[in-house]
C-alpha cells in the first residue's frame, strides 16, 4: 500500500490486495464501499481516504474489476477543491463527494479505463474508445468516441484531440469542433 498527500487529503491505494487492516478501515468509514468482492475473479483495488488530522478515512473503496482487455489501469483523481474523487478502475467510472461522503455516480468505459487528468478548470477522462470532460464537481460536459490510436493536448480554451492522426480542435466546455 503507498499514501499520497493531496491537500488536506491523503489516499492509501493498493492495487491487487487488500490492506491487512482493511476490516478496520470499513468500520472507521463513514463510507465503505465493497463492489464485487465476493467474486473470485478480476483484480483487487482499494482507495480510502483521509482527512488530514482524523485517524481513520472516512471514505473506503474496495472493488474487483474485470480488465476488458490486457488493461488492468486504476486511477484516481482528487479535486479538493470541489471535494471530488473520480477513480477509473477496468470499465468502472466512479464519482465520489468526499464532504458527505457518498457516491455520485457510476459509468462506465467500454474497453477500459486509461487515466485521469485536471487541469483546474475541467477533468478529462481517456479510455480505449472514448474521451470524456467533466467539470470538477463531477458533471459530465461531454463525451466523445474514439479509436486507438488517439491521444490528447489541453490548449487553453480548447483541446487538440488526435485520432489516427486525424486532428480535431474542440471547445473545453462544449466538445463542439472549433
Amino acid at each position: 500500500m503507498f499514501t499520497l498527500s493531496i491537500g488536506p487529503y491523503q489516499l492509501s491505494c493498493a492495487h491487487h490486495e487488500l490492506p491487512s487492516i482493511f476490516d478496520a478501515y470499513v468500520r472507521h468509514a463513514a463510507l465503505a464501499e465493497q463492489i464485487d468482492l465476493s467474486s473470485s475473479e478480476g483484480i483487487l483495488s482499494f482507495i480510502a481516504l483521509t482527512r488530514s488530522g482524523d485517524e481513520w478515512p472516512s471514505l473506503v473503496i474496495a472493488q474487483r474489476f474485470q480488465p476488458p482487455t490486457n488493461i488492468d489501469n486504476v486511477g484516481a483523481l482528487l479535486v479538493p477543491e470541489t471535494n471530488r474523487l473520480f477513480i477509473g478502475a477496468g470499465t468502472r467510472l466512479l464519482c465520489y463527494d468526499t464532504a458527505k461522503p457518498a457516491r455520485l455516480w457510476e459509468g462506465s468505459a467500454d474497453f477500459g479505463f486509461w487515466s485521469w487528468t485536471h487541469d483546474k478548470t475541467e477533468v478529462f477522462m481517456a479510455a480505449e474508445l472514448e474521451f470524456s470532460t467533466f467539470d470538477t464537481t463531477g458533471e459530465m460536459l461531454w463525451t466523445r468516441p474514439v479509436e486507438p490510436p488517439w491521444h490528447f493536448e489541453l490548449e487553453p480554451g480548447r483541446v487538440v484531440l488526435d485520432v489516427m492522426d486525424e486532428i480535431t480542435h474542440l471547445d473545453r466546455r462544449s466538445g463542439k469542433a472549433m
